[in-house]
């Protein structure tokens, strides 16, 4: 299990998909709400920079960059703050070509900020630690499953498009009504806190 540093601050992301120009299109289930892909990058790019600071670090849970060219996931890698942090998504094609300070296929096990995380790009209904109080964060849902008491989508549609913290992430789970399935018996016969 790997520790962050405290000298930092650490944030969560997912679901980019810089130069994705699909992402506008009425047949997503969700279309995002910007008039262009340049609109769209740019605005991610901001909102990335706005709070992630070059000495913070920052967990990318997939899917950074589709469609576009290399050079342009390139280009807006170089402009993105923070040590960033790779967890493979399913459209990686270009994710996987840029200078991460680290990548990872499947999931990640980490500790931060004295909690330990269970990240991944996919949804999980019980994974690793949940007894003992291991946090789920995912993406690749794009905002459709509902936070539980122990679980989040950080992707961007579901953190109005940019990354987000810890103690942000705990609050929507503390605001969630339902416990992950595994816990939701416990839970409701007072088992679980």
């Amino acid at each position: 299990m790997k520790t962050a540093s405290s000298k930092h601050t650490v944030y969560f992301t997912a679901d980019s998909h810089f130069g994705h120009e699909g992402m506008m299109e009425n047949r997503m289930s969700r279309p995002r709400p910007f008039g262009s892909i340049e609109e769209h990058d740019e605005t991610l790019i901001a909102n990335w920079n706005a709070v992630v600071r070059p000495c913070d670090e920052i967990w990318h849970l997939g899917d950074f960059a589709y469609g576009g060219t290399i050079e342009h996931a390139k280009a807006v890698f170089r402009r993105l703050n923070g040590t960033k942090r790779l967890l493979h998504g399913n459209h990686e094609k270009w994710g996987k070509a840029l200078p991460w300070a680290s990548q990872h296929e499947g999931f990640v096990d980490v500790t931060v900020e004295g909690s330990r995380l269970f990240l991944c790009h996919y949804a999980m209904r019980a994974w690793p630690g949940i007894w003992r109080g291991t946090l789920h964060l995912f993406g690749h849902t794009h905002a459709s499953l509902p936070d539980t008491r122990r679980s989040a989508d950080v992707g961007v549609d579901a953190c109005n498009f940019r990354p987000v913290r810890l103690d942000e992430i705990r609050g929507r789970m503390a605001e969630a009504r339902d416990w992950p399935e595994e816990l939701a018996g416990a839970a409701a016969a007072g088992e679980v806190n």
